[in-house]
């Protein structure tokens, strides 16, 4: 058994399909095979099952795989630690970043250009991607990082909180029920309301919090749903109608559009932003440096939001 075969066992699984896992690891289908068979030769079991399509792991397969994902993150913790082991503690190496589309415009310009001066020898890549996307991602090491809207905690994912961004009303027309500036979710025209893609974690969060149920789909105004935060805004603006948005998009607002935005009355509804790492996560400086940086920069801007 050598750390090859392990890296070929992991890219079968990511890939279920044995051209495009050789393709992955620069190698011949030949070679794969044959070096997949020797593995399970010597582990006498069968770590694949050739005959579905894709091919899927066996029950013993999939307990392989884990440990084969295991010892591989060890390997890439020892080679990181040795390859960026400096006297004067210097942060440097590469961080794989995927952020949500709910976040990314209102987030990422308030603490990049100043954690890319005061650290030249960090190289930052960054991803937009949706939730779905970022543990796919995570799952596969095409990304060490997401920053996303946390949900239930699993063992698969470690999380570490950042901070509390609040959920506000924007609604550009005086209607009725909102006349008062602490308003109720039931204070809410649902048929005025519009609504992210499905695909955003922000919509659900919001069809959770109007009590809005998925059957009520065939409504004049979920018939054409927004690909992002500023897309949903100028439907609104449209159609004098209501959205629900993240506080930090309301920072770049002119004081025309915040005229329209209002406060929820207490419990204020809020999305707790975070970061998401798998569990074999190794670049744990560089995780505790992003950390920083980013309370560094949305700390006092939170604090001082006034509309």
């Amino acid at each position: 058994m050598n750390i090859q075969q392990l890296q070929y066992v992991v890219a079968i699984d990511e890939q279920r399909h044995f051209q495009k896992a050789a393709a992955a690891c620069f190698v011949t289908p030949a070679t794969l095979s044959i070096m997949l068979k020797k593995l399970e030769e010597e582990l006498d079991t069968t770590i694949f099952d050739r005959s579905k399509h894709p091919i899927v792991p066996t029950e013993m397969g999939k307990i392989v795989i884990e440990n084969a994902r295991t010892i591989l993150s060890a390997v890439d913790k020892m080679q990181y630690e040795v390859k960026y082991a400096t006297t004067d503690d210097e942060i440097q190496g590469e961080l794989r970043i995927g952020i949500i589309p709910t976040l990314a415009p209102y987030l990422l310009h308030l603490f990049i250009p100043g954690m890319t001066a005061k650290y030249p020898k960090l190289k930052l890549q960054l991803k937009e991607l949706r939730t779905q996307q970022i543990t796919d991602h995570l799952r596969k090491d095409k990304i060490d990082v997401g920053l996303i809207a946390l949900q239930q905690e699993t063992n698969e994912f470690k999380t570490h909180p950042l901070f509390r961004e609040r959920l506000l009303v924007f609604a550009p027309e005086p209607q009725t029920k909102l006349k008062s500036n602490y308003i109720l979710s039931d204070d809410i025209d649902l048929s005025k309301l519009w609504l992210l893609e499905e695909e955003h974690c922000l919509r659900s969060q919001v069809m959770n919090l109007c009590s809005l149920k998925k059957t009520n789909s065939d409504s004049e105004h979920l018939t054409f749903d927004a690909g992002s935060i500023e897309t949903l805004v100028n439907l609104v603006e449209m159609t004098n109608g209501i959205t629900i948005i993240p506080e930090l998009a309301v920072l770049a607002f002119t004081p025309e559009r915040k005229a329209g935005v209002k406060y929820f009355a207490e419990p204020e509804p809020a999305r707790e932003i975070g970061m998401i790492t798998y569990r074999h996560f190794v670049k744990e400086k560089l995780l505790n440096t992003l950390e920083k940086e980013i309370l560094s920069a949305i700390t006092p801007i939170l604090g001082k939001t006034s509309l």
